[in-house]
């Protein structure tokens, strides 16, 4: 089943991919309209009945900041680092029974950093326990990958795929070549299970 429904400005470009639920109510608000749905699936209310939202398109233009910021929660950091952590290189399937992935602070906030996107890597809870409240170089442990904010495209298939209705938006806005990146990234779990079975 579709997770979400992608929300596109007035003027067509993706914004983000919204709850269903939150997609309804904007339409029924007016403060969007259908753009594409799946007319296969029925929402039902007490007295009414909509095809399924696929894709809205918001009826007043929001400008959105060129440094919007995305807020870092786990399960985007954990997709945008594959599930792996960034000090051993262990994929979550590999982590032992009493282990778990858990956010790092590459700066730790007792040392003045700041829970922001090219602050933060995912790592395991035993080389988040080990590392500590030190910097890389004092400990010698440094991520496999800088951590980066990510297109919340990215975090949008990461966590979700998008149905070829949502997608077609996105190779409009940016391109194909978005499109293959976006497929590479629904290996990265199958990689990382594989990885995680045969002992790496």
């Amino acid at each position: 089943m579709i997770a979400g429904c992608l929300a596109l400005n007035s003027s067509f470009e993706p914004l983000t991919m919204v709850p269903l639920r939150r997609a309804l109510r904007l339409v029924i608000d007016g403060k969007a309209e259908v753009v594409e749905a799946d007319l296969d699936a029925l929402v039902r209310s007490e007295r009414l009945a909509y095809p399924r939202p696929l894709v809205i398109r918001l009826t007043k233009f929001i400008h959105v900041p060129r440094r919007f910021r995305r807020q870092v929660t786990n399960t985007f950091l954990f997709a945008r680092d594959d599930y792996t952590c960034q000090y051993c290189g262990r994929a979550n399937s590999a982590l032992r029974q009493r282990e778990s992935l858990t956010r790092d602070h590459v700066v730790p906030l007792s040392r003045g950093g700041l829970n922001v996107w090219t602050n933060v890597v995912t790592a395991c809870s035993g080389c988040n326990t080990r590392k500590a409240d030190r910097l890389p170089e004092e400990i010698g442990m440094h991520p496999k990958h800088a951590p980066v904010e990510p297109h919340f495209v990215h975090l949008s298939w990461a966590v979700r795929r998008l149905t070829p209705a949502q997608a077609k938006y996105i190779r409009m806005f940016y391109g194909a070549g978005m499109l293959e990146q976006l497929e590479a990234l629904e290996q990265l779990p199958a990689r990382a299970m594989a990885r995680g079975t045969s002992g790496y």
